[in-house]
This record gives C-alpha cells, structure tokens and sequence, in this order.
C-alpha cells in the first residue's frame, strides 16, 4: 500500500469538461491516460487521416506523461480503437517506429468513435521506472 495521494492532469479538452473525466490519473507509479483522440485541444482541429491523428494523440499522451514525470518509454499497456479496418496498418507502423523494447502490450479493437471525424484513439497505461 502507498502513501502517495492520487492526483490529475487535465490538458483543458473540452471532452474532459464535457464528460468529467481527467486526461490522467497517478496513483503511486502508475499513470492511467484517457482515451486520446487526435484532437488538438490547443487549435480545436482534428487533422485529417489516422496517421496524423495518431501522432496528434501520441503527442497528447506524451505531454500528459511529461507532467506525471514519464516518458512514453514508461507504457506498458496500449488499448488502439480504430474507425476503420484499413486504418490498422497505418497507425501500426506509427506505433512501432514510438515503441521500442520493451514494448508495451497492445489490443486493437474496431470501433465507431465519438464523431465521424476522429479515426483513432489511443488508451495508455504507464509505469514510472525509477
């Protein structure tokens, strides 16, 4: 059992105000990111395609990370919902150009996202190695 609070990160999302949910939960060691989409909190834009969505979430992910003191060095467990079939190797070649051994544990799921414009989303558990 840890002493260390539980505490959140919230990257101003409107999703996260919408749905009362934190970008982030740290408990102890553990970081739980939300699911990410590729939108882009900073400019309301959601790039075109799954390849820049991925990288728009992953660098959502990572800025997340950051604040809780991690890299994406620290997944250990990555949940992908995809929109699409045709989107599973695109956004897969992303995935393993970011991850490098260890790799994280992956499950990729099909899915119908939230609005029609969003083709991915990403779910992330870390782990801070100390």
């Amino acid at each position: 059992m840890t002493d260390t609070p539980r505490w959140t990160i919230n990257s101003g999302s409107r999703f996260e105000k919408l749905a009362g949910y934190s970008r982030a939960v740290i408990d102890g060691e553990f970081i739980f990111v939300s699911g990410t989409v590729g939108y882009d909190h900073r400019t309301g834009v959601i790039p075109d395609g799954a390849e820049a969505q991925t990288r728009q979430a992953l660098a959502t992910i990572e800025e997340a990370l950051t604040q809780a003191d991690a890299t994406l060095a620290d997944i250990v467990r990555i949940r992908v919902f995809l929109a699409s079939r045709d989107d599973i190797m695109p956004v897969s070649h992303i995935l393993g150009e970011t991850f490098s051994d260890p790799k994280p544990a992956n499950t990729t799921v099909i899915v119908t996202l939230a609005e029609d414009a969003m083709r991915v989303e990403l779910e992330v558990t870390a782990l801070r190695r100390r």
